[in-house]
């Protein structure tokens, strides 16, 4: 049986995630900060739940320990993340931003992510099967981003975007440095949830494709890519 834990899990993308590989037949940890939500969703569909804040050292300590103890990690999602948006739903451009600003987004997006992987890695490799799942957007793409004739360089926003580049960075860089694992970077696209003011245009079962299907990911199958549901995303 695949075991699979996804942090940021209690709604959004992360639940319905969950609730797709639990059908699939995963036994799939819902990461929670909020214990109480994270119970209240793992009920919903069936899943466990651990407690799991990914900006505190020893909250994915005792995460990790919680998980070995009940038997290791076969794939682990690292879905939680933040965009940091004013109180009138706008992001700060590059006039406006602060350092304080880049720093919030990046020990949730960058620090957690890394943070939290380091903590599973040694339950990882136990595994016969052992994939990562970084949740990246189409807003890391440099390419993208510097080319007036996509939708992504309309985007105002410095932190989500540099935050999600680091991510494709360190998804590439672990990808090299276990080669046993297959580890990718998903875009699930502009998906409405509450990390953008619920401003996608997407549902969560249309977003949750591409998570899903890399979380599925074959032993030979591809590792450090960034994909969206269609295949490869220019870097």
């Amino acid at each position: 049986m695949t075991t699979t834990l996804i942090t940021g899990a209690n709604k959004g993308l992360g639940l319905e995630t969950a609730r797709r590989l639990v059908a699939a037949g995963h036994t799939v940890y819902i990461g929670s900060r909020n214990a109480e939500r994270g119970r209240r969703a793992a009920e919903r569909v069936g899943a466990r739940t651990v407690r799991i804040d990914v900006t505190d050292d020893a909250s994915v300590a005792a995460a990790a320990k919680a998980v070995e103890a009940e038997g290791g990690l076969d794939v682990l999602i690292n879905n939680a993340g933040i965009e940091s948006r004013t109180p009138d739903n706008t992001v700060p451009g590059a006039a406006d931003v602060t350092a304080d600003q880049m720093r919030e987004v990046f020990e949730t997006n960058v620090f957690g992510l890394v943070r939290v992987t380091q903590a599973f890695l040694p339950l990882l490799r136990r595994s016969s099967a052992p994939v990562i799942v970084n949740l990246s957007s189409g807003l890391a793409s440099l390419h993208r981003v510097a080319d007036a004739g996509t939708p992504a360089f309309a985007y105002p926003g410095v932190a989500y975007p540099a935050s999600k580049t680091a991510v494709n960075m360190i998804t590439v860089q672990y990808a090299k440095a276990f080669p046993a694992m297959r580890i990718n970077a998903v875009e699930p696209g502009f998906t409405k949830t509450d990390l953008n003011g619920n401003t996608g245009v997407q549902t969560v079962e249309q977003g949750a494709e591409i998570i899903v299907r890399m979380a599925q990911a074959d032993p030979e199958g591809p590792t450090g890519c960034y994909v969206d549901a269609e295949g490869p995303l220019p870097w």
